[in-house]
Order: structure tokens, then C-alpha cells, then sequence
């Protein structure tokens, strides 16, 4: 990955209303980290930014970041968005040493028509959007393109079988497909999952019920709990003790 320059200043407005002032002068705030310094707060010409993100093929970016004339190499971490209108709110950057490699994640684009799409009417389907690779980071690929164009139907793409560039490696399971080619599923089979997900929620809801009620009913005895005694010897419960009189049966005529 080729890095870019971009230059930054010592942040100058505070973090209470700070920010919003800051644009509004056409400056984004930023924060860079580092293994070796604490995490700095800074800004950089919101036109700039623009301007580096609308050329880069995914946010992964390395820039050689100048801050009073000091040179820092550094990955960008996280843009943050307006969730509406989408303008740059903040950046994150993280210091990196140009001898160390360093895990990020990349996106995953496919290149060709697979020909089980193309003449066995098949879908292609992306099981993961995003890869992690390992590299230096002048090695670190903006993006990982996927030649699907001999991919039949019920055939898959694993992370294993994935040509890298020297000093990139993908880490996580070789076994992982990223990218297949399946069968559009039929009208039947999506309503027989629909049946299938809507009896499993009943059961569900009956293990529920069912629970409910049983904690409604009357709790269990306890050890050591005397039994109440049935309905015709409520007489005799209630004598005192040691009165024979009241607690024997009257004497039939």
C-alpha cells in the first residue's frame, strides 16, 4: 500500500463545543494513537480528507502524516460519518513503524462472471465481505480481488486457495469459504423455512406457558413440613393436646 501525505495540526479549540467549531472553520478533529506516545489530538483541512478518501479504494489508507514538521507513518483507523448526510466527522489514526506488521481488515471484491451464474443459473453469494491480513505496511493490499469466473454451481472460494502478494498473509481458517455459487432457493423450500421458524417459535412460547402456569400452582412441600390433614379431621386438629374426650370419635347410640 502506497502511503499519502497529509498534514495536520495541534488541535487549538477544546473538546466542549470544540469539534463543532472546528468544522464549521472547514477543519475535521482527529486522534492518533501510538505504541510509543500517548494518543494526541489533532486536526486536518476537512478538503484534504475529502480528498484522500474519494481516491482511495476502501478506508484502509496509510498516510505519511506531517505535524509540525515532524513525519509520522500512520494507518487510518475509523472515519466517522454524519449518518444522513455522510460528511467526515472525526478520524482516527494509529502510528505504525514501517519494520513491524501490523492486522487490518480488508474488503473482499470479486472480478469476472462465475459460469455456474452465467449457464447454470446460479447466485453468487459473498460469505465474507472482509478479510484479515497481515503484512509490513507498504505490503498491505487496499483491497483482495477474486477471479470467480470458473466457479460452478454448489462450488465455493476458500480462504486457503486465495493468491496473496509476497509478505501478505490472510489469517483465519483455510478452510473458510469466502465467496459460492448456489441455487436461488425455490418459492417451496423459503416457505417450508418460514413454517419451519414459525413451529419453533411456538414451542417456544408453549415452554413458556407452560412454566408460567406451573409457577402459579401451589409450591412443593418442604422436609420436615407436616401434611394438612383432610377436611373430616379438622375437629381433632384443633383439640388441644392431651384432651382424649374432645379428640376421640362420639360413641354411635
Amino acid at each position: 500500500m502506497k502511503s499519502v501525505a497529509l498534514n495536520a495540526y495541534p488541535r487549538t479549540l477544546g473538546r466542549r463545543g470544540g469539534s463543532k467549531k472546528l468544522r464549521e472553520a472547514g477543519r475535521i478533529p482527529a486522534v492518533i494513537y501510538g505504541r510509543q506516545s500517548k494518543p494526541e489530538s489533532l486536526e486536518v483541512v476537512a478538503r484534504d480528507l475529502t480528498d484522500l478518501i474519494n481516491h482511495a479504494h476502501s478506508e484502509n489508507i496509510l498516510v505519511d502524516l506531517a505535524v509540525d514538521k515532524t513525519k509520522r507513518l500512520a494507518l487510518v483507523q475509523e472515519i466517522q460519518h454524519h449518518p444522513l448526510n455522510r460528511q467526515v466527522l472525526h478520524i482516527d489514526l494509529h502510528e505504525v513503524n514501517e519494520n513491524e506488521k501490523v492486522i487490518v481488515n480488508v474488503p473482499v471484491e470479486t472480478t469476472g462472471e462465475a459460469v455456474g451464474v452465467k449457464t447454470g443459473g446460479g447466485v453468487l453469494e459473498h460469505v465474507l465481505f472482509k478479510l484479515k491480513v497481515r503484512a509490513l505496511p507498504k505490503d498491505l493490499p487496499e483491497q483482495i480481488l477474486i477471479d470467480v469466473t470458473s466457479l460452478e454451481v454448489g462450488k465455493s472460494i476458500h480462504i486457503g486457495e486465495i493468491k496473496t502478494p509476497e509478505g501478505v498473509e490472510i489469517l483465519g481458517s483455510k478452510n473458510a469459504p469466502v465467496v459460492a455459487v448456489a441455487m436461488p432457493k425455490t418459492e417451496a423450500e423459503e416457505a417450508a423455512e418460514t413454517a419451519t421458524a414459525a413451529t419453533a417459535a411456538g414451542d417456544v412460547e408453549m415452554t413458556k406457558e407452560k412454566k408460567e402456569e406451573g409457577a402459579e400452582g401451589a409450591a412443593p412441600a418442604k422436609a420436615g413440613d407436616k401434611a394438612a390433614p383432610a377436611k373430616g379431621d379438622a375437629k381433632a386438629a384443633a383439640a388441644p393436646a392431651g384432651d382424649k374426650k374432645a379428640a376421640a370419635p362420639a360413641a354411635k347410640k
